[in-house]
């Protein structure tokens, strides 16, 4: 067995993973250099190139994705055991990486972080916050929060949050400059904040509600977002209609910061879930997690509370 070239595998997955050797130093906590020098010496024992490397891209050869398609989940599966191992001694312990929708982390994520801090200070949660479904398993995550209707059948999924709305809201300001929309089609006279698809690269169309049945609306406006969050503070300036999901704007509709834009045209949204393979259903850090979110839920639903 080369002890070497097994020492230097997880340098290899992480610059795979990384797309770089610059992303994948600063993720182990190595030096570009370092990170180099490991990867040559697992190319010197292999014989073959890992990597094709140019000015602007880093890619894996053929071979390379050989080695990393059978070594990655071997490491995997090393990385839970071993956290299984020391959560049987003690408390659970380790990284554990979410990916997940920016409108999950206040919604989702920060509460349960926050209460994680004191309940399992040997767990390090790290959320990686991205619009589009990615591959948790390819990309070296332990678990995803998405939209239920957005996540693939084969994930194992536990829910954290109850179903929601998405709703159109405005700004008093915006309301005493330009009136309210009379209807779905006085949605066009309006100014509304668009939604930019970050994977596709398309503007959002409007998932709504008329007269019983589902429609579909394509907006217009002087400004386009990325973010929900983004598109709140626009709505709060006064710019124009954002659609966003009500718990976001839950504590400024309380506290007439916004209004709500034709309510009867609000669909309902499943809510969010953490999904993940069924083989890391028992990792003691992802098992404390979901532990610590369905807690915090619980007591949600006892005593509903306000998304600041």
């Amino acid at each position: 067995m080369d002890r070497d070239l097994l020492t230097h595998l997880p340098v290899v997955v992480a610059v795979a993973r990384r797309g770089g050797f610059a992303l994948a130093a600063a993720e182990l906590g190595m030096s570009p250099s370092a990170v180099s020098h490991a990867v040559r010496l697992v190319e010197e024992r292999i014989g073959q190139p890992l990597f094709a490397r140019t000015t602007r891209s880093v890619s894996l050869t053929e071979a390379g994705k050989a080695l990393v398609e059978t070594a990655a989940p071997a490491l995997q599966d090393i990385a839970e055991r071993m956290d299984r191992i020391r959560g049987v001694k003690g408390r659970p312990s380790g990284l554990l990486r979410i990916n997940a929708s920016n409108i999950a982390i206040p919604l989702a994520v920060t509460p349960v972080v926050a209460a994680m801090a004191d309940r399992y200070p040997d767990v390090t949660v790290e959320v990686f916050a991205e619009q589009g479904l990615v591959d948790i398993v390819g990309e070296g995550f332990d678990a995803g929060i998405r939209l239920g209707e957005m996540i693939a059948q084969d994930m194992v999924t536990v829910r954290l949050t109850p179903p929601f709305k998405a709703v159109i809201v405005a700004s008093p300001t915006y309301v005493g400059k330009r009136g309210r929309p009379r209807d779905v089609a006085d949605l066009a006279n309006h100014n509304c904040i668009g939604y930019r698809l970050v994977r596709s690269g398309g503007l959002y169309r409007w998932d709504l509600n008329e007269d019983g049945k589902d429609v579909v609306v394509e907006t217009r406006g002087t400004a386009v977002v990325t973010d929900s969050l983004a598109a709140v503070d626009l709505a709060l300036a006064g710019v124009g209609l954002a659609y966003v999901f009500e718990p976001l704007v839950r504590a400024d509709l309380a506290a007439g910061r916004l209004v709500h834009i034709l309510p009867k045209t609000a669909i309902d949204e499943p809510g969010l879930f953490l999904y993940f393979p069924r083989r890391a259903s028992m990792a003691p850090k992802l098992r404390a997690f979901i532990d610590t979110a369905q807690e915090i839920g619980r007591a949600s639903m006892r005593t509903p509370g306000r998304v600041a």
